[in-house]
């Protein structure tokens, strides 16, 4: 059931692979947020990485669960 979802083509390409490129982009902008928060680009906001940082986590932990469903089936 999870492993068809995986495998759903949108444009062409199977759902997972967005969400791995959704995982990824979400987790070059964290870092790079607290990189410039850090640095002094921006006033740098807690709130906001810890924000970002969890939105990561979500995005990752789907993206896993769906490779997990490809690679054993369910």
């Amino acid at each position: 059931m999870i492993a068809t979802i995986a495998l759903t083509p949108i444009f062409g390409k199977p759902t997972i692979m967005y969400g791995g490129l959704i995982t990824l982009i979400l987790l070059v902008i964290t870092a790079v947020y607290a990189w410039g928060g850090v640095r002094g680009y921006w006033r740098f906001s807690l709130k906001w990485h810890a924000s970002l940082a969890g939105l990561t986590i979500v995005f990752a932990l789907f993206h896993g669960l769906l490779g997990l469903a490809m690679a054993f089936g369910f």
